[in-house]
């Protein structure tokens, strides 16, 4: 069974995009790509439509990761159709639990520092709008982290699922 995950942060054109291009080439390269759908979303909407931000589009360029979302806002929606929704900080834990429409869809929500253990620091994935060069490095080092987990997490589950499938 295909895994779904949806990655949020505020304006879905930095973090949450940049997750679902590293999280999509993860699968890709892992042989994965068939069990994971993954999109992105934010909780504000005045960037809809709008390409990733061209300074995060380049840092990830030199990973390797392409970057071709255009920009959405969360929906209620979203709530049934994804299995995850990874928010980048509390403000978005905060705006996807409002709009969470029960405590059932609200248990899909995860905070994107919880599949990153090698920064024990920090409590959020920052925003690199505002920051230089370094800031958008450190967050690609973040959400390729995040992302390695995630995917092992979909792995560990699709095992469980069919064992069969992953042998």
């Amino acid at each position: 069974m295909k895994q779904r995950i949806l990655f949020v942060c505020l304006g879905n054109i930095c973090r949450s995009p940049a997750a679902e291009g590293i999280l999509r080439s993860l699968a890709e390269r892992s042989g994965m790509a068939g069990e994971i759908e993954v999109d992105s979303a934010g909780t504000y909407g005045g960037h809809a439509g709008d390409l990733p931000d061209a300074r995060m589009h380049r840092a990830a360029a030199r990973r390797g990761y392409e970057l071709t979302h255009r920009a959405r806002r969360l929906r209620e929606s979203d709530f049934e159709a994804f299995d995850m929704i990874v928010v980048m900080d509390d403000m978005n834990y905060e705006a996807a639990h409002r709009m969470a429409p029960s405590r059932s869809e609200a248990a899909k929500i995860f905070r994107m520092v919880e599949f990153c253990p090698s920064f024990p620091d920090r409590s959020y994935v920052p925003d690199p709008y505002y920051e230089g060069h370094e800031g958008f490095e450190l967050v690609l080092d973040m959400l390729e982290e995040g992302c390695r987990n995630i995917l092992e997490r979909c792995r560990d589950e699709a095992q469980k699922s069919s064992p069969k499938l992953m042998q």
